[in-house]
C-alpha cells in the first residue's frame, strides 16, 4: 500500500527562523588531476527556492551529485532536517526526501505516465502490479503540477515542457521534500518555461525546498529567494533577495569585469562568400530561402522556436540536403549532399546538441579533437598519424583554453562549456572559410560565453564568414552584422546592425514581412 504524505501550505515562506532543512558544511570532493570542491557551505530551508549559480566547472554539478547520493564527499558533511546524511546512494537521497531532476530527462519513454510514476516502486495486489491505484495516485500527483494529461498517454508522446512536469510528479510521489534541478529550461518553449516557474512557486508555497541551477540569470531574478554562487570548486558568496540582480551575480560568478560583453570592431565585409537561391528544406519545403553570406562577417538567425533555423544550418551542411535551390561557395555550385561533401566545401557546423551530435562523449578530448582531420591528416593505407593528432589535441587545448587535467581525459567528464570549446576546437583545425554555429552559447555560464564571443570577433578578422542561430536575443543584437529573421520556415526580413531591435527583430520573428 502507498502511504500519502500531504503537502502543508506555509505561513510564510521562506521559514529562516527554522533550522535549516539542508545543510551543507565544508564539503570537498577531489578527482584525479582536478580538486572540484573545497570547504563548500550551502543553506537550504523550507519552502525556499535557492539558485545555485557558477561558471561551467565552478563545482555545481559535483555537488548536486553528492547531494543526491550519486557520490560521496571526500571532506566534510551533509545534514538533512539537521541530521548527518551518512550514506550515499540515490536510494538513501531519496529516503532523505532528495531528488535531482536532470537536465537530460530520466523518463522510460516506452511507458506510460503513471508507470513511470511509480516506476520501481510499483504497488502489488494479489501478487500483481495494481495498475488501477497507480492511475489513481499518479492522477493526485499530476495535478499537484498542473499537468493534464491521462497517466496512460506513452511518455514518449509528450513534448519535453510536459515530460519534465511528469518527472516532478514522480519527485513528489516519493515524498521528496527537496527538489534539485539542473537547468530545467533549457530545452523548453517560453509557454513552457512559464508552467514549469508557476509549478515552482506553487510547491515553494506547499513547503518544498527547491534547488533551481541555471545560467539564465533572469530565471534565477524571477524565482530565487536566495542565491550562492560557486567559482573554482569553492565558495564565491551569497546573496539574499534584495540583493538579487544582474550585476552582482556576474560579479561573483567571474570574480572579475565582464562588463562589455559585446564589444564589435565596426568592419566592412569581404566578397560574398555562400550564396543560397530558393533553397527548400525537407522540415518547410514550400518556402524558398534567399540569402548570401560575405567574408568576415558575422550573421545571425533569428526567431522563435519552431521557426526553422536549426533546419537551415542542417541543410547546408548536408544533414539534411535541400529538396531543391542552389547553393554557390564563392561562386561555384555546390551540392551538400552529406557532411563530408559540406566540409570539402569549407563548412564546419557546431550543432546544438553537443553532447549526441558534436561529440563523441566516450572518447577522449585528444580523439574528439582530431575527429574532423582523420581523413586529412591520415598516413597512407588509411593509418592515423598520431604525430598530427597530438599536435593538433595540445594545440586546439592551449588555442581554446580548454580546463582539462589533460588531453586523454574522457570528454563527458568535462563541462559544458569546455565541451563546447572541444567542438568549435575540432572544426577550427579544419580552418573552415564559412563557420555554421547552432546556438553556440547554449548551457554555458557568461565568462564561457565571452570567450566564445572573442573567438567569433577573431574568426570574423581573419576572414572567416560565421552564420550562427540564437535564440538570446541580446546574443545577436550585440555579436551580428546583420540578421537573418525566420518565422515557420520562411525568412521575414533582414536587419542591418544599426536596424537591430528587439523590437524590430520580434515583429519579423512573429510573422509580419518587412516593408
Amino acid at each position: 500500500m502507498i502511504h500519502l504524505r500531504p503537502l502543508v501550505p506555509m505561513a510564510d515562506s521562506p521559514q529562516k527562523d527554522e533550522p535549516p532543512r539542508l545543510e551543507v558544511r565544508k564539503v570537498g570532493k577531489r578527482f584525479p588531476g582536478v580538486r572540484a570542491l573545497h570547504e563548500v557551505d550551502l543553506a537550504l530551508h523550507k519552502g525556499e527556492v535557492l539558485a545555485l549559480i557558477g561558471e561551467n566547472g565552478a563545482g555545481k554539478s559535483t555537488l548536486m551529485k553528492i547531494l543526491a547520493g550519486v557520490q560521496p564527499p571526500d571532506d566534510g558533511e551533509i545534514l538533512v532536517e539537521g541530521r548527518p546524511m551518512e550514506t550515499f546512494t540515490v536510494q538513501a537521497a531519496m529516503g532523505l526526501g532528495i531528488s535531482l531532476i536532470h537536465q537530460e530527462l530520466n523518463l522510460a519513454d516506452n511507458l506510460d505516465v503513471g508507470a513511470n510514476v511509480f516506476l520501481g516502486r510499483e504497488p502489488l495486489k494479489n501478487g500483481l502490479i495494481d495498475k488501477s491505484l497507480i492511475r489513481e495516485e499518479s492522477l493526485k500527483y499530476l495535478q499537484m503540477v498542473g499537468l493534464d494529461v491521462d497517466p496512460d498517454t506513452l511518455v514518449r508522446s509528450l513534448s519535453i515542457g510536459r515530460q519534465q512536469m511528469v518527472e516532478i510528479a514522480k519527485a513528489l510521489s516519493v515524498d521528496s521534500r527537496i527538489l534539485i534541478m539542473d537547468e530545467p529550461t533549457s530545452s523548453l518553449s517560453q509557454t513552457e518555461a512559464e508552467n514549469l516557474f508557476r509549478v515552482i512557486k506553487d510547491l515553494r508555497d506547499r513547503g518544498v525546498s527547491v534547488i533551481y541551477i541555471s545560467h539564465r540569470l533572469s530565471e534565477v531574478r524571477e524565482l530565487a529567494d536566495r542565491v550562492t554562487v560557486l567559482r573554482d570548486g569553492e565558495n564565491a558568496g551569497h546573496l539574499d533577495r534584495e540583493e538579487i540582480n544582474h550585476d552582482n551575480m556576474v560579479r561573483l560568478m567571474v570574480g572579475r569585469d565582464i562588463s562589455g560583453h559585446f564589444q564589435r570592431e565596426a568592419r566592412e565585409p569581404g566578397e560574398i562568400v555562400l550564396e543560397v537561391k530558393g533553397i527548400r528544406t525537407p522540415a518547410n519545403p514550400l518556402h524558398d530561402l534567399n540569402f548570401n553570406l560575405r567574408s568576415g562577417e558575422i550573421v545571425g538567425v533569428a526567431g522563435l522556436v519552431g521557426a526553422g533555423r536549426t533546419e537551415v544550418l542542417q541543410t547546408l551542411f548536408g544533414v539534411a540536403p535541400a529538396l531543391s535551390g542552389e547553393v554557390r561557395i564563392r561562386g561555384n555550385p555546390v551540392h551538400m549532399a552529406t557532411p563530408q561533401s559540406a566540409i570539402n566545401a569549407g563548412l564546419a557546423l557546431a550543432p546544438e546538441d553537443r553532447k549526441s551530435q558534436g561529440l563523441v562523449i566516450e572518447m577522449t578530448v585528444r580523439e574528439n579533437l582530431s575527429l574532423a582531420a582523420l581523413k586529412r591528416d591520415s598516413r597512407s593505407g588509411g593509418f592515423l598519424d598520431f604525430a598530427k593528432e597530438l599536435a593538433i589535441s595540445v594545440g586546439m587545448i592551449d588555442r581554446m583554453g580548454v580546463k582539462t587535467p589533460g588531453d586523454s581525459q574522457v570528454i563527458r567528464y568535462l563541462s559544458g562549456g569546455n565541451q563546447q570549446k572541444v567542438v568549435l576546437g575540432k572544426w577550427l583545425a579544419m580552418e573552415p572559410g564559412i563557420l555554421l554555429l547552432d546556438e553556440p552559447t547554449r548551457g554555458i555560464d557568461v565568462g564561457a560565453k565571452r570567450e566564445i564571443y572573442n573567438l567569433m570577433e577573431e574568426l570574423a578578422a581573419k576572414g572567416v564568414a560565421i552564420l550562427f542561430v540564437s535564440s538570446e536575443m541580446e546574443e545577436v543584437l550585440g555579436m551580428a552584422d546583420r540578421a537573418i529573421v525566420m518565422h515557420e520556415g520562411r525568412i521575414t526580413g533582414e536587419l542591418l546592425r544599426d536596424q537591430l531591435t528587439e523590437e524590430a527583430i520580434m515583429q519579423l520573428a512573429t510573422g509580419q514581412t518587412a516593408a
